[in-house]
């Protein structure tokens, strides 16, 4: 692996997200009702033309009137010693074992690098998204998963997906997304090939 990527930033509300054209800004101001995706899957519609989102499976992590932020959950990028995957994302090696896996999170920022996780882990950079989701963008949580230590479900990605004020609304009404719920069982999956696939069918779309 010949990554080398900045030290992990802190988590989405401390990110630049305004750095590039289609990432959301902050989220001081919640949406309420329907609309609001957060912490649902959002489903690339077989008809998505876009290359950097066709057949994804995206985990809104942030969806306010100022934009949103996810993170794709099916496209792996490659896996190998941790000890080489967290130099590759400048971290402290020391003492990691085992094998990490590592997502494309999306073509926003792949500076940056998150943990998608169950909260049984926490720390001050911790995020719960849901009552059973959370995002961490820490080296601490990095370090922490190579040495045994970790979540007990983790995904680990670098880069996400974001939308600028209602860039996603006008693209749920092109019927762009599928809307999906966050089933830990296709975010956490080994098996990312078919996550596309089973996130259409709990989708309740009809193709």
């Amino acid at each position: 692996m010949n990554l080398r990527l900045p030290h992990v930033a802190a988590l989405v509300a401390a990110v630049a997200l305004a750095a590039a054209p289609t990432a959301a800004g902050t989220t001081e101001r919640a949406l309420t009702g329907p609309e609001n995706f957060t912490g649902k899957l959002l489903v690339a519609a077989p008809t998505m033309e876009d290359p950097h989102f066709e057949k994804t499976v995206i985990f809104v992590v942030e969806h306010s009137e100022e934009g949103a932020l996810g993170i794709v959950v099916n496209r792996v990028l490659g896996s190998g010693p941790a000890s080489e995957i967290l130099e590759g994302l400048g971290v402290d090696a020391n003492g990691a074992t085992g094998q990490l896996r590592l997502y494309l999170g999306g073509p926003v920022s792949p500076q940056v690098a998150f943990v998608v996780h169950s909260p049984d882990y926490a720390d001050s950079r911790s995020h719960a998204v849901t009552d059973h989701i959370s995002v961490t963008s820490d080296a601490a949580i990095l370090k922490a998963i190579s040495r045994g230590k970790g979540p007990s479900k983790e995904l680990i990605a670098i880069g996400y997906a974001g939308w600028g004020p209602g860039q996603l609304e006008s693209e749920m009404a092109r019927n762009t997304w599928y809307v999906a719920p966050a089933d830990e069982a296709i975010i956490f999956s080994d098996d990312a090939d078919s996550a596309w696939q089973r996130a259409l069918a709990i989708s309740g779309v009809e193709l």
